[in-house]
């Protein structure tokens, strides 16, 4: 579970709404028609503009921004620097065994790929490949929420001119000044909440867990080549650790030093 989105989003509700309440005017802050207008038309736009799996996936793409965490690079680090270890004591078919017991898909496939004896070129050309096709589905997914923060202000000024022309058109009526000019502004405020207040927080999300998770597989294509390639071990890891910043590396040599102390 994310507790920085979670927190973050209800930081944002609560100060926002507590803002509302302050100024004691909170009821005003509510109206239906407003609701209908910016959350129906933002909903059906969504619909409109998006394939039906890609509608069905939603709930699992939001799950993404809400439960995991960031790859722990220095865990992979550690793994392939051990396997680059062995594979220079006893062969690259001493791998095969270990491999199969990665939880990590893509690693497992790589070092699979690299034990099978297919060419280094044809490696990074499948691996690449993969790290690709990811970032495309990422890309989608994010535009998604990307749409919402879009159409959901959109939908707002729609309802704002609405308001407008029903204020307007009861010029003569003093009650329906009150009304009108309320749907005029609470639609924008409910587009802009939606926009700023969930869409595009939860795309940035999406786009910096993307990020993180491409950031590790390319780590791990850089270190299955050098176990390929038959490099030293100490060099794999320092080739690794450019991926790594300076917190993170460490807490690497933290970890490895206190591997060899209890070795000792």
């Amino acid at each position: 579970m994310d507790l920085t989105t979670i927190i973050g989003l209800l930081v944002c509700y609560i100060l926002v709404i507590g803002g509302v309440m302050a100024g004691g005017q909170g009821i005003a802050f509510i109206d239906f028609q407003s609701i209908l207008i910016v959350g129906g038309g933002t909903i059906g736009a969504l619909v409109t503009s998006n394939p039906p799996e890609k509608l069905k996936g939603f709930m699992k793409v939001l799950k993404m921004a809400f439960t995991g965490g960031s790859p722990d690079t220095v865990s992979l680090v550690q793994t392939i620097v051990s396997f680059a270890e062995k594979a220079r004591r006893e062969g690259l078919l001493a791998l095969e065994a270990d491999a199969a017991e990665l939880d990590n898909e893509f690693l497992r496939k790589s070092i699979q790929l690299v034990v099978d004896g297919t060419d280094p070129e044809l490696v990074k050309g499948i691996l690449d490949t993969e790290i690709g096709i990811l970032e495309t589905r990422h890309s989608s997914n994010k535009a998604f929420f990307d749409s919402m923060a879009e159409l959901a202000p959109a939908f707002g000024m729609l309802g704002t001119l609405i308001g407008l022309i029903t204020m307007l058109g009861n010029l003569q009526d003093p009650n329906a000044l009150g009304p009108g000019m309320a749907v005029a502004l609470v639609t924008t405020f409910y587009g802009s909440l939606i926009a700023n207040g969930f869409a595009i927080p939860i795309a940035k999300k999406l786009a910096s867990r993307s990020s993180q998770e491409v950031l590790s597989m390319e780590l791990m294509v850089e270190g299955v080549l050098s176990i390929q390639a038959g490099e030293n071990p100490r060099i794999v890891e320092e080739k690794l650790k450019v991926f790594l910043p300076p917190s993170l590396r460490l807490a690497l040599e933290e970890k490895a030093k206190a591997a060899k102390e209890g070795g000792a």
